[in-house]
């Protein structure tokens, strides 16, 4: 990509180089150094490269890294910077935002550096104090992060995905430990057991299972979130109309994250954090008669921690599994879904290469099948059939996508989005 400068540019593609531009030079591009200089490109760091951009140094950029709650969590602490008043900017899954305003489409969760840089430019031109980014294992192993300083760095758990890349649970968590292995300000989750490491310099901890510096210990999550929370700023009396300990442990994080960066008064911060009403395709209520909740989970930590946040309920579960990817965590995912609903529809995801039959016998091997399990690869179909099947007392789960709007099919992005298929059938 390129960034446009008074008299040039800089870019991080040797092919877009030419006399008098710059030419960012990462780690993942170190092999077209060469190339660039013989098309007059002047090779810089990502440090220069920030000044060159005119980035301030006292925007603080707050990293969110972990299998699960990334993306709440960042919104969580996006959200309530705003409300307290400080001009903050967020890049993640849902894309690039400025101040509420979205500047970019969603894309990978964790941008190429220069795209970052770009991001963190157009929120240092609009005064903004906190840059808010959800940081991926990807991201980290591939040096995606590279140059950028950070205020603070959450951790917020290691659970199964990603091994079609990372190949093995010791490596990914051996990429994650990378993030956390330097001395800059961390908040970690010990309550985790997914074997990541961390400096312990500048490190402090969260929990709702054990002593922490900020330990939701006391908590009621039958009617949204209830909580006492331990801070080192005094006792925290957390309310939020989220469900569900997952989402406690993600406002854990949210809460201590500002607590650490902010000398602001805990009513205040209290107010504003019961004003966070979640992320679109998180937990998202698309439809209160029928209800009919959309999430994103498409990992069997994620879709345990949903479901049993919503086991009081008769739950009807739509699921699938993404084709090209972690083949391992398909059966297990069958199994947990069979395990709280009942009755499971097994359906196409995002099946990219792969025929979706075949991800769903995959899935299938996890379950007992009987007559509780139905299979449909038509995911509209599959909408249709768990509308149709709801009992008045039934509740619709429909898990893997949240809020994308896509399916990719043999290479190709087609429009599909869950929300709009099931607002579509009940005519609303």
């Amino acid at each position: 990509m390129k960034i446009s400068l008074a008299n040039s540019y800089v870019t991080d593609n040797s092919n877009e180089c030419e006399s008098g531009c710059f030419f960012v030079l990462t780690k993942s591009n170190a092999k077209f150094k060469e190339s660039a200089q013989s098309n007059g490109a002047k090779i810089i760091s990502v440090d220069e490269c920030k000044k060159l951009l005119g980035i301030d140094e006292n925007i603080k950029i707050i990293g969110i890294t972990g299998t699960n709650g990334k993306t709440t969590t960042a919104w969580a602490i996006y959200e309530t910077l705003m409300q307290l008043g400080y001009k903050s900017a967020l890049s993640g899954t849902c894309g690039a935002f400025l101040h509420s305003k979205r500047i970019d489409a969603k894309s990978l969760t964790t941008s190429p550096v220069l795209q970052t840089l770009e991001y963190l430019k157009q929120a240092n031109e609009f005064g903004c104090k906190y840059f808010v980014m959800e940081v991926s294992s990807h991201a980290i192993d591939q040096d995606r992060v590279e140059g950028l300083k950070f205020a603070i760095k959450i951790f917020t758990n290691l659970t199964q995905d990603h091994l079609d890349y990372h190949k093995s649970m010791q490596e990914y968590a051996k990429v994650k430990s990378k993030f956390l292995s330097d001395d800059s300000l961390k908040l970690i989750n010990i309550d985790d057991e997914g074997g990541i490491e961390f400096n312990p310099i500048n490190s402090y901890t969260y929990s709702l299972k054990k002593d922490s510096d900020f330990a939701s210990l006391k908590y009621d999550l039958k009617d949204g979130i209830k909580a006492l929370m331990k801070t080192p700023k005094g006792e925290f009396e957390l309310a939020s109309s989220l469900q569900g300990e997952f989402n406690l442990y993600n406002l854990t994080a949210a809460i201590g994250a500002i607590l650490l960066l902010e000398d602001v008064k805990i009513p205040s911060l209290k107010e504003a954090i019961y004003k966070f009403k979640g992320v679109a395709g998180r937990m998202e209520v698309v439809s209160q008669k029928p209800l009919v909740i959309v999430d994103f989970a498409h990992t069997p930590d994620g879709m345990q921690k949903v479901l049993n946040a919503l086991r009081h309920l008769n739950l009807i579960v739509i699921f699938g599994a993404g084709g090209d990817r972690d083949r391992t965590k398909r059966p297990k995912m069958g199994k947990i879904a069979q395990q709280y609903a009942k009755i499971s529809i097994v359906t196409s995801d995002n099946p990219r290469s792969e025929e979706p039959e075949t991800i769903i016998d995959e899935i299938c091997a996890g379950m007992n099948m009987n007559n509780t399990v139905v299979l449909e690869s038509d995911r509209k179909k599959a909408i249709k059939l768990g509308l149709d099947l709801l009992d008045k007392d039934d509740t619709l789960v429909i898990l893997g996508k949240g809020d994308e709007d896509y399916q990719e099919i043999n290479g190709v992005k087609h429009h599909f989005s869950d929300k709009e298929t099931v607002l579509e059938l009940l005519k609303i």
